[in-house]
């Protein structure tokens, strides 16, 4: 049998206390519990239930993380609460009312980019197809200057300062489906090359300049999905899911696809790596239009259609690297 040693050149480390960081690949000792440890991928692949909205509601934006997470706008059921300007902040576990958009007028299907202290609201129904609204941790602060193609139902990316809205559904002068692709540089919106399809209520993720845009409804659901490289958009392999109002929710290279509707709502979940998209552990609620945040091993999807508006959010957890004690089976 080959020592460890002749493996990796190393011996392996004994330590009384597991190591605060260690590598992946890392095996050592724990001395104290007597076990033999180390570091590796586990894949967990679950959706759990976090607290619920204190406003349910659909086609909200979502940014931030797992445990740190802000929603944006967004529609109820019925009139009077058919469009919102409700914000509100999630710690990980209970959603807190916070200060409202200022335009609350049609926010329905309105974009996010950003952070919890840092957030970009932009677009929505007419009157409000072209607004755009800064978030600094507390207040909304109107932007000057608005999108070009007044438009909601976008995919976007990036940040506060380096924001992408892409595709969506413009109601005024007239009522059609958008192909137009636009970034924000802090101030304002400049158009860019066009989105390859005219499609609304599609997932997007990653940044200014490496952007993912996936499914959607073009005449009828699509299974599209869409590469950008900050200057042209590359259609790229297709979801397995067909679908339109599908929450996107990671970077360019590590997406995760959830939810939507086609036929009828699903709850299906994929993971992308950057070529292809595997389908995994579907979501326990077949909502449509939920507000996503976080990352492609630990997300948050909240709210959605179907067809009313609940206020559930759901936790992700995928594949991500954690201790384990090595035995002999």
């Amino acid at each position: 049998m080959v020592a460890y040693t002749g493996i990796q050149g190393q011996n392996i480390l004994i330590v009384s206390s597991d190591p605060a960081n260690p590598t992946e690949g890392q095996i050592w000792y724990n001395s104290t519990s007597n076990l033999l440890k180390g570091y590796q991928f586990a894949a967990v692949n679950a959706w759990a239930s976090g607290g619920n909205l204190g406003t349910g509601r659909y086609r909200m934006a979502g940014v931030g993380s797992q445990t740190d997470a802000l929603v944006f706008g967004g529609a109820g059921a019925f009139p009077p609460t058919y469009s919102t300007g409700a914000t509100e902040s999630y710690n990980g576990s209970s959603w807190t009312a916070v200060a409202s958009l200022n335009n609350t007028s049609n926010r329905r299907g309105v974009g996010g980019a950003g952070t919890t202290t840092s957030a970009l609201a932009f677009g929505g129904k007419a009157p409000a197809s072209g607004t755009t609204e800064k978030w600094n941790g507390s207040a909304w602060t109107n932007n000057p200057t608005g999108l070009n193609t007044g438009r909601g139902m976008m995919g976007t990316a990036g940040t506060q300062t380096a924001a992408l809205g892409f595709g969506g559904y413009t109601d005024s002068p007239s009522t059609s489906n958008s192909n137009a692709t636009e970034s924000f540089n802090g101030s304002t919106w400049t158009t860019l090359a066009n989105y390859p399809s005219g499609i609304r209520d599609l997932g997007g993720v990653g940044t200014q300049t490496a952007a993912l845009g996936f499914g959607g409804y073009i005449s009828l659901p699509t299974n599209q999905t869409s590469s950008w490289n900050g200057s042209t958009w590359t259609n790229v392999n297709s979801l397995n899911t067909t679908r339109q109002g599908v929450a996107g929710i990671g970077i360019q290279t590590a997406a995760l696809a959830a939810g939507g509707f086609s036929t009828v709502g699903t709850g299906a979940t994929e993971l992308w790596n950057g070529t292809s998209w595997t389908s995994t552990t579907s979501t326990a609620n077949t909502f449509a239009n939920r507000a996503p945040a976080g990352t492609q091993t630990s997300g948050l999807v909240a709210g959605g259609s179907s067809p009313y508006s609940p206020g559930a959010t759901e936790e992700w957890t995928g594949s991500l690297l954690e201790v384990k004690t090595i035995t002999t089976s």
